[in-house]
């Protein structure tokens, strides 16, 4: 599992002083850069091989500036050309909010999916989600 930690901004806040909502996915995208550089270290956007075919986020809790929040991230499952990210944001000892991406390993040239390489594969079962201790 990966862990990034975020102090949220004032400028993430809405009306009621909540975090936005529109924020959360960003903080999402930004806790995935470890995936991302295991599939371009150098995250460069001319080599870039992963593309999003689905987000979903549950807001399960408010969050609130000034108080730090952790963003959990762990694979789900992987297949052949693609593979599942699930996220959770704590704040406060409490998950906040949760969500799923489903990424692809993409040839941009090709416009077509392509097989993710064995080694990443590997890679990213060391963040598989423990689903036996699952209540």
């Amino acid at each position: 599992m990966f862990e990034q930690h975020i102090t949220p901004r004032f400028s993430e806040t809405d009306a009621l002083g909540h975090i936005n909502n529109t924020v959360v996915p960003i903080w999402f995208e930004q806790a995935r850069r470890p995936i991302f550089e295991l599939f371009t270290p150098d995250l460069d956007h001319k080599k870039w091989c992963l593309i999003i075919a689905r987000i979903a986020v549950d807001f399960v809790g408010e969050l609130h500036y000034g108080t730090n929040v952790v963003v959990r991230t762990s694979i789900d499952a992987i297949g052949n050309s693609s593979f599942q990210v699930a996220q959770e944001i704590w704040q406060q000892d409490k998950v906040r909010a949760k969500g799923v991406a489903t990424l692809v390993h993409y040839d941009y040239q090709s416009q077509k999916s392509k097989p993710i390489p064995d080694q990443i594969q590997e890679q990213l079962a060391q963040h598989m989600t423990d689903t036996s201790s699952a209540e």
